[in-house]
């Protein structure tokens, strides 16, 4: 879960910040809080972002535009059905970044090395017209257990770059492999969905072939040296019809040539607020905070679709809450109160030392409010969106 580092919710909230001035609020419960100002930085050729926060990254801007992937969209594409894994996919492998490229040293930049048609490529089957696919090839089998399934559902790379004196050089990438944990295919067009289940052997078995083949082909590329260092961050896919996203479950680091050594476990894993029959969360004064935190804001208002929540352990403490909360306001006024209590409940009934974001939908989906509390930061800085 994003720790208010993820590139595109910095930039986001960026936005929020220039816009608050016109229709924000900012009440904490008798305490306001003030965010810092995303300043642009330039340097020769190119120009930063600027940051939120200490512990988010500057992106590069080129030419006076965002320096966007080469590979943009594929990972939309591939993972449409689930856009929880999505954000979980992006925002887990940046904040895993950072456990090698410091934010305070290296400067984000999306990746640039691996074009759209190389990861479509790798995504794909491998085939006579495509060697470098690196899903098995189609044994023809339609029957769930007998056909041979993709394991490999998402790429992402990110580069982390040194800035010498305003010149800009590779400094290190981070790849992101996203698994299936369930594959889904159609034995004709447009016929029913049918799923193959994949073992956790299986996810880390093929998941570090994949893993070996993907790293030796990036150190063949233009600008990546022999010693350039590589994470390499392994993603478990959630079902389309998980209620929370995935999580990355493996890391290793190559800092020269092609062999992987060593992986280590990342002990994360998501749960879905409130916990369901089948799978309660980890700690019970968590789950009864949530709880709380539920009935106030249901007693507050009665015009509440649902409060939800998706939070992500490590072993079994909790790391950071995204709560979605569905509405049927129909003036600016109530939802105006409402993200004001919501903030007010919030830092009192939600578990604390935790980044915490909470988004207020209408019953169409248009986002209505959002919340964000740094982890190190009591006060949550919210904002109301204009109807007009």
């Amino acid at each position: 879960m994003k720790k208010k580092a993820a590139i595109v919710i910095s930039l986001l909230m960026s936005v929020l910040l220039i816009s608050a001035c016109s229709n924000s609020s900012d009440n904490n419960g008798g305490s306001t809080n003030t965010a810092r100002t995303n300043k642009t930085t330039s340097k020769k050729g190119y120009q930063t972002t600027g940051k939120t926060a200490d512990s988010d990254y500057q992106g590069v801007i080129k030419n006076g535009k965002y320096k966007t992937s080469r590979a943009r969209g594929v990972g939309i594409t591939q993972d449409a059905d689930n856009m929880l894994n999505l954000q979980s996919f992006e925002s887990g492998l940046t904040s895993l970044s950072k456990t090698q490229f410091s934010p305070k040293k290296y400067v984000f930049q999306e990746g640039q090395i691996l074009s759209r048609s190389t990861v479509e490529n790798w995504l794909d089957r491998q085939s006579g017209d495509n060697p470098t696919g690196l899903n098995p090839k189609d044994n023809g089998q339609k029957d769930a257990k007998k056909r041979t399934p993709k394991y490999i559902q998402q790429i992402e790379e990110q580069d982390y770059m040194n800035d010498d004196n305003g010149k800009l050089s590779l400094g290190g990438i981070t790849i992101g492999i996203g698994m299936n944990r369930k594959d889904y295919y159609q034995k004709e067009q447009y016929g029913a969905t049918y799923s193959t289940d994949i073992s956790q052997d299986e996810i880390i078995k093929q998941g570090r072939i994949a893993a070996a083949k993907i790293l030796a082909r990036l150190r063949k590329e233009k600008g990546v040296t022999n010693d350039t260092p590589i994470m390499i961050a392994m993603f478990e896919q959630a079902p389309n019809d998980s209620l929370v996203g995935g999580s990355f479950y493996s890391t290793t680091l190559s800092k020269s040539g092609n062999e992987i050594n060593n992986w280590k476990d990342t002990h994360l894993s998501s749960y879905t607020f409130p916990a369901t029959a089948t799978k309660s969360v980890p700690n019970d004064n968590d789950e009864t905070s949530f709880e709380v935190f539920q009935n106030k804001i249901k007693d507050f208002f009665p015009n509440l679709a649902g409060v939800t929540a998706q939070g992500q352990y490590k072993n079994k403490t909790l790391q950071g809450m995204k709560v979605n909360i569905t509405t049927q306001f129909y003036s600016q006024t109530e939802i105006t109160s409402f993200t004001q209590y919501v903030a007010q409940a919030a830092r009192t009934y939600l578990p604390t030392g935790i980044p915490i974001d909470i988004t207020i939908k209408g019953a169409d989906g248009t986002v209505q409010a959002f919340l964000s509390r740094e982890d190190d930061n009591g006060d949550f800085y919210s904002h109301v969106f204009s109807s007009y």
